[in-house]
């Protein structure tokens, strides 16, 4: 395949891959941080597509497939790893150690509350225990 049409096709796979997001040219450019008028160039065929172009999309875009883009292999978007047994293991176990952490805290909040609670009754019965004695 000659180097030309190798250029228009990683060319074209990335403006399919531009039109798939849904994005103006002005809001994919801001995504992946590149001027608005490069990319207009660069897209309306006034430039030649450019290396920074390339490595800031898949740059931005990590669930783009590199692989895709460039060889035109395989799926456009690369599936999501599934997350491992161990992994999930630990992520539950972090939560629940949060969990607990917060219990525990709310826990001494309402022992704080309570014992304000009992110093106000007590207060209150002797105010009232005054105020029967006037």
């Amino acid at each position: 395949m000659e180097e030309k049409d190798l250029k228009q096709d990683v060319f074209n796979r990335l403006v399919t891959f531009k039109d798939s997001s849904g994005m103006s040219l002005n809001a994919f450019s801001a995504r992946i941080g590149m001027d608005q008028s490069t990319l207009h160039y660069q897209f309306h065929g006034r430039r030649a597509l450019s290396l920074d172009t390339i490595l800031n999309t898949v740059a931005a875009y990590k669930e783009l497939s590199t692989e895709w883009l460039l060889r035109g292999q395989g799926e456009m978007i690369t599936p999501k790893p599934q997350p491992a047994e161990e992994d999930a293991g630990q992520k539950a176990d972090t939560r629940i150690e949060a969990l607990i952490d917060t219990i525990t805290l709310l826990q001494e909040t309402i022992k704080t509350k309570n014992a304000t609670i009992d110093a106000l009754q007590a207060e209150l019965s002797q105010c009232k225990h005054k105020a029967k004695k006037a």
